[in-house]
């Protein structure tokens, strides 16, 4: 599945919901479901910064696909993270570098969460292009 793909799938996921409340859940949900980063990895320097919560990332990179791992102490900032690891592992550093991520204006998270969040939200997402950038780099030198 492309990214587009993916965002385009969970927009719908989001729709399924009448207000807020019932979105928050599923978020929640989310983070729930998501696969545990390996407790080797939750280290200082797996820490993004920018986020008020604690979380950690790691990434794989095998035969030409990211993979990302997280977790949070925080859950709504888990299933955050846990929507962006959906949208963007398993793909190439290149087209996470070239992604347009507009899911989360579609879903409306940028309203309904707190400024904190949403800078963590930008955080992780910056994050992860940047690891992205730096395999892209490495791959093409």
């Amino acid at each position: 599945m492309t990214i587009k793909e993916t965002q385009d799938e969970l927009i719908e996921d989001f729709s399924l919901f009448d207000d807020w409340m019932g979105k928050y859940e599923y978020l929640i949900q989310l983070g729930k479901d998501l696969p545990l980063i390996d407790d080797k990895y939750k280290k200082e320097e797996n820490l993004i910064k920018g986020c008020q919560s604690r979380v950690w990332l790691h990434i794989d990179y095998t035969g030409n696909k990211v993979i990302y791992t997280a977790d949070s102490d925080a859950i709504i900032t888990k299933g955050l993270v846990s929507m962006v690891i959906h949208v963007l592992s398993n793909h190439s550093p290149e087209e996470i570098v070239n992604s347009d991520l507009y899911f989360i204006d579609k879903i409306g998270l940028h309203e309904h969460l707190s400024p904190t969040r949403s800078n963590g939200l930008l955080s992780m997402i910056k994050q992860m292009k940047l690891y992205a950038f730096a395999l892209q780099s490495k791959v093409n030198n």
